[in-house]
């Protein structure tokens, strides 16, 4: 795992590295999506024309209070992404025959992780899922949720935005439904952090 590993929330202050992250090479998809295709159930583009759309309305989440997501740091240089929230806030996955409602528990949904194309294969998609594990949980999530790949061969990087299903087994995920050869809906209950004792 890399030294010097910190996870931030995304907010006014941390605007600016999310720019700087996805503007570098092997960040279109973000750049398109700025991980706004699943908060909204009408026709939504993630092309390069419809960035600067998906790109405010982010912002908007932010300016009004929302953390949508957490950037993951090396010292002072953006690394990583993971988007994730009340499960609520995502309408289009109650539409979506592999990511559908498994029940109608309180869940929060983790919908997206994205790592520098310099910086991967250096275990920073496991500390930016143990940095979202402990997100939700400080903001008293008892189950979390994701929707990862899972088949023999692997897809090009690009297109991992869910990860895989071993990364969530290795964080103690379990598969609850699949619907899908290749995708799975997988979840972790998390515990109430306890008091340290002096």
């Amino acid at each position: 795992m890399p030294a010097g590993f910190v996870a931030r929330p995304l907010d006014d202050a941390t605007w600016v590295d999310l720019e700087t992250l996805v503007d570098r090479p092997g960040g279109s998809i973000v750049r398109g999506c700025w991980c706004m295709y699943y908060r909204r159930s009408g026709p939504v583009s993630i092309s390069a024309a419809a960035a600067p759309a998906n790109k405010a309305q982010l912002r908007d989440l932010v300016d009004r209070g929302t953390t949508p997501g957490l950037l993951g740091y090396l010292g002072e240089v953006p690394v990583g992404w993971i988007s994730l929230g009340q499960r609520e806030e995502y309408s289009r996955l109650r539409r979506s025959r592999v990511m559908k409602p498994v029940d109608d528990a309180d869940v929060w949904s983790i919908v997206c992780t994205y790592v520098d194309k310099a910086h991967r294969g250096k275990g920073i998609q496991h500390r930016l899922l143990a940095a979202a594990i402990d997100f939700a949980r400080d903001n008293g999530v008892r189950l979390l949720e994701a929707y990862p790949v899972d088949k023999p061969v692997r897809s090009h990087d690009d297109f991992m935005f869910f990860g895989s299903r071993s990364l969530y087994e290795r964080a103690g995920f379990h598969e609850v439904v699949r619907r899908s050869p290749t995708r799975v809906v997988m979840r972790r209950g998390l515990r109430r952090r306890e008091p340290r004792t002096r």
